[in-house]
């Protein structure tokens, strides 16, 4: 059996600002930060090594691993007209212990 080391993707400072798009603040998301998780809204073709290297790159802490929901976008109707929301693709962070990341100061 072949075992095979993760390989993480260096990723730079400006690919990193297009990879994270913002953080995603709900009730459940502030629930995952006693966990020492945080959520972001990722760009959709982005994979979790590029998301692990950015996070590591712009917030300067440890990432412990990466799970990834890829969202539907809804059908709407409105006034008649029926429409259908973006797909989403969202990153919830497990975080080292010790290292956090403080949302409220934005991206």
């Amino acid at each position: 059996m072949i075992k095979y080391k993760n390989r993480f993707k260096e990723v730079d400072l400006n690919k990193s600002y297009k990879i994270i798009i913002k953080p995603v603040v709900t009730e459940k998301a502030t629930k995952l930060s006693e966990f020492n998780k945080v959520v972001f809204e990722v760009a959709s073709k982005s994979n979790k090594s590029e998301i692990r290297g950015a996070v590591e790159k712009l917030f300067s802490v440890k990432v412990k691993a990466v799970n990834i929901i890829n969202i539907k976008g809804k059908v709407k109707r409105f006034k008649g007209i029926l429409g259908k929301r973006n797909d989403v693709k969202k990153a919830i962070i497990t975080l080292e212990e010790g290292n956090t990341i403080d949302i409220s100061a934005g991206v």
